[in-house]
C-alpha cells in the first residue's frame, strides 16, 4: 500500500520532474554525469578594487562589522583572520572530508549542512561592498582577503560548498551585486571573472536537476546564469550561452511555478521572498545593463507574486506568517534589516513590477537606491482577498489580519498544514505557525506535521502520510471553498477537506475589528480530534472556561457547551535552527461535533 501511495505521489509530481531528478542521481552514481568532469583553476586576488561608484552612496550595511551571522539570529564575533569555511556552529563539528570531490560528500557529515553553507552564501561580501563604496578601505581589504582564502580552501569543485547549484547561485548573485555597488560591474577584476565563471560552469552542469525540483533552486540558478552570464559578456566565450539559458529558464520558471494569483510552488512565505528577491534582482540588473525586456507574462506573474507577499505582511512590524518551510535563506541584504522584516523585498519588487511605493519612506528604500531603481507611486494598501490557486484566504480589517491556509496542491506540499489559521493584531502574531527549525534534527518532522499548526488533528496523525523527509502522500484537496466576503464590519471565508481516511474538517473564520470567530465542523471517520491554538508568548491564565492574556481572551464551545481548554507548552521556530517555547491551548472530542472558538481583542 505504501509503495502504491508513493507511485501515485510521483505521478502527481509529474514524469518530467521525476525523470530529471532520476537522471541526475543516476549520473552521479554511475560517474556519467558531465558535472563530474568539470575543472577550473583556483581564482586569485584581487577580486575588487577601490570603489568607482559615482554619485551619492546610500548608507552602508554595517551588520557584519563585528560579527558573523547565521540565519538572521545566531552570531559569533568576527574572527581576527578568516573564518572556518567547513565548521558548523550548531553541531560544533568540522566537515571531515572537505577536500574531496563535492559529489562524494554527505549532506550531513557535520550535522545539518545548511549551518556549514551559511557563511559561503557571501552575505558578508555584499555588506562589505556597501562599506567599501562608502570609502571604507579596511572593508575592501578584508573582503579581498576573505575571498582569496575562500577560493584557496574551496578549489573548484572540491568540498561541501560546491555540492549545491543553488548555493553557488546565491554566491554569484551576491558577487555581481557587490561589483555593481562598487561601480565595477562593467570592468571586473580578473579574479572576480574567474571566480564567477567557475561558479556558472558548476550551475550550468546541473540546471536540469534544479528544474526538476520545481522550487526556488530553478529560479535561483536561472537568475545566476542570466545575471552572471551577462556580467561576463566579453570576458568568457561561454557567457552569452549562460545568459541565454538563464533568461529562458527565468521565463519558463515564472510561467510554471508562479500561479496567476501570485502563489508560488513551495507554499512558503520565506521561500516566496527568496524567489521574489531573485526576480527583482534580475529585473533591476536587466534595466541597469539595458538588456531586452522580459515577457509580459513574466512581468504579470511577478506583479502578482509581489501582491501575494505584500498582502501577507503586517505593516507595523514588517513580519509575516511563518507559513511553510523556512530554511533561513535571505538574498540581497542591503539594509541590515531583521530577517523577519519583509518590507525591503516587497518595496523593491513593488517598484519594479508594479511601479508602486508599498510602504513610503523608510530603511526599506535602500535596495532601490543601491540598485538604481526609481521610486514607485503610492497606492492603496492590500485588502482582504482569496488566493485560490495557492490556497490562502487573507482577511484584513483595521489593524487585524487572519490567514486561513487551505489545500490547493499543484506541487508537492512540504507541511501538513491544512486549514491552519494565523492571526495578527497591532504587529503581534497572536496565533502562529511552528516554523521549520531544521531539515536534519530528530524532531524536524514534528515541525512540518499537523500537530505543529493551528488546526484539527485527527487520531494523533498527520493529515497526509509521510513518505520521506520532504515528501507527503495522499495530498489533501480543498472542498467547500468560500472566497473572502467583506461587508464592511466583518470579513468571512471558509474551506474544508476530507482526508484519505475519511475524516472531514470544515472551517469558517470571521474577522472583525474586535476579534475573530472560528467555526470548525468535524465529521467522518475518526476516533479522536484535537483542536490546537498556538499562542503568542505571554501570561495566559485560565479563568473558568476562558483563557486570557492582557486584553485578549479566548473561549471555546463544543456543540454549544463551553469547554475549558488544556494549557500547555510547545515549540516554535521563527528562524532556522532556533526554537523557543510558547504556550498553546487544546481541546479534544471523540465524536462528530461543531467547535466554536471566539477570540476577542
Amino acid at each position: 500500500m505504501r509503495r502504491l501511495k508513493r507511485l501515485r505521489t510521483y505521478a502527481r509530481i509529474g514524469p518530467a520532474s521525476i525523470a530529471r531528478v532520476a537522471a541526475y542521481r543516476l549520473g552521479l552514481m554511475t560517474g556519467w554525469h558531465p558535472a563530474l568532469r568539470l575543472s577550473a583553476a583556483v581564482p586569485a586576488r584581487p577580486f575588487f578594487r577601490a570603489s568607482e561608484r559615482r554619485g551619492d552612496v546610500p548608507s552602508p550595511n554595517k551588520a557584519w562589522d563585528d560579527a558573523l551571522h547565521w540565519f538572521g539570529w545566531y552570531q559569533r564575533p568576527l574572527p581576527s583572520d578568516t573564518p572556518n569555511w567547513f565548521g558548523n556552529p550548531f553541531s560544533e563539528t568540522r566537515q571531515p572530508d572537505a577536500s574531496r570531490d563535492w559529489w562524494r560528500i554527505s549532506d550531513f557529515g557535520a550535522g545539518d549542512i545548511k549551518g556549514l553553507w551559511e557563511l559561503s552564501r557571501f552575505n558578508w561580501v555584499l555588506a562589505w561592498s556597501t562599506k567599501a563604496a562608502d570609502g571604507d578601505t579596511a572593508a575592501l581589504k578584508r573582503m579581498n582577503h576573505w575571498l582569496a582564502d575562500w577560493a584557496r580552501e574551496n578549489p573548484p569543485y572540491k568540498g561541501p560548498n560546491w555540492k549545491c547549484g543553488q548555493e553557488a547561485s546565491i554566491r554569484v548573485l551576491h558577487l555581481v551585486a557587490s561589483a555593481w555597488a562598487l561601480g565595477q560591474d562593467r570592468a571586473p577584476e580578473p579574479g572576480l571573472v574567474d571566480l564567477t565563471a567557475a561558479h556558472l560552469q558548476r550551475i550550468a552542469s546541473t540546471i536540469s536537476y534544479a528544474i526538476g525540483q520545481q522550487n526556488n533552486h530553478g529560479t535561483s540558478e536561472a537568475a545566476a546564469l542570466f545575471i552572471g552570464g551577462s556580467f561576463l559578456s566579453g570576458s568568457d566565450p561561454r557567457a552569452e550561452t549562460w545568459a541565454r539559458t538563464g533568461r529562458r529558464r527565468l521565463e519558463e520558471r515564472a510561467a510554471t511555478l508562479i500561479e496567476p494569483d501570485g502563489s508560488f510552488s513551495q507554499y512558503s512565505v520565506t521561500y516566496h521572498r527568496l524567489m521574489l528577491d531573485t526576480y527583482a534582482l534580475s529585473e533591476a540588473w536587466r534595466r541597469h545593463r539595458g538588456l531586452p525586456e522580459f515577457s509580459t507574462r513574466l512581468r504579470n506573474r511577478l506583479a502578482a507574486a509581489t501582491d501575494w507577499l505584500w498582502s501577507l505582511i503586517d505593516s507595523k512590524s514588517g513580519d509575516a506568517p511563518n507559513i511553510g518551510a523556512n530554511d533561513g535563506a535571505h538574498l540581497l541584504q542591503l539594509t541590515g534589516a531583521d530577517y523577519r522584516d519583509f518590507r525591503p523585498s516587497v518595496q523593491l519588487a513593488a517598484a519594479l513590477f508594479r511601479g508602486a511605493d508599498a510602504f513610503g519612506p523608510g530603511p526599506w528604500m535602500k535596495p532601490l537606491r543601491w540598485l538604481e531603481v526609481a521610486d514607485g507611486k503610492s497606492i492603496a494598501s492590500p485588502h482582504s482577498q482569496s488566493f485560490n490557486h495557492g490556497g490562502y484566504h487573507v482577511l484584513r480589517i483595521g489593524s487585524a489580519m487572519a490567514v486561513l491556509r487551505y489545500p490547493r496542491f499543484r506541487f508537492r506540499p512540504s507541511q501538513a498544514d491544512g486549514l491552519h489559521v494565523d492571526l495578527w493584531r497591532d504587529g503581534i502574531n497572536l496565533l502562529r505557525d511552528a516554523g521549520t527549525f531544521s531539515y536534519n534534527a530528530e524532531d524536524s518532522e514534528w515541525f512540518s506535521g499537523t500537530a505543529a499548526h493551528n488546526t484539527i488533528e485527527f487520531d494523533g496523525r498527520d493529515q497526509m502520510i509521510r513518505l520521506g523527509r520532504f515528501l507527503f502522500g495522499d495530498w489533501l484537496s480543498a472542498q467547500s471553498v468560500e472566497a473572502v466576503r467583506d461587508d464592511g464590519d466583518a470579513v468571512t471565508a471558509a474551506a474544508a477537506y476530507t482526508d484519505a481516511k475519511g475524516a472531514r474538517h470544515h472551517r469558517t473564520i470571521t474577522l472583525t475589528a474586535d476579534g475573530m470567530l472560528c467555526r470548525d465542523v468535524i465529521s467522518g471517520n475518526f476516533r479522536e480530534a484535537c483542536l490546537r491554538w498556538r499562542l503568542a508568548p505571554g501570561q495566559w491564565q485560565l479563568d473558568d472556561t476562558i483563557i486570557r492574556s492582557g486584553t485578549c481572551s479566548i473561549s471555546i464551545e463544543v456543540d454549544g457547551v463551553p469547554m475549558p481548554p488544556t494549557i500547555g507548552a510547545t515549540m516554535e521556530s521563527r528562524h532556522y535552527h532556533h526554537r523557543a517555547e510558547i504556550p498553546f491551548i487544546s481541546v479534544k472530542v471523540n465524536r462528530a461535533a461543531t467547535i466554536v472558538t471566539e477570540i476577542t481583542f
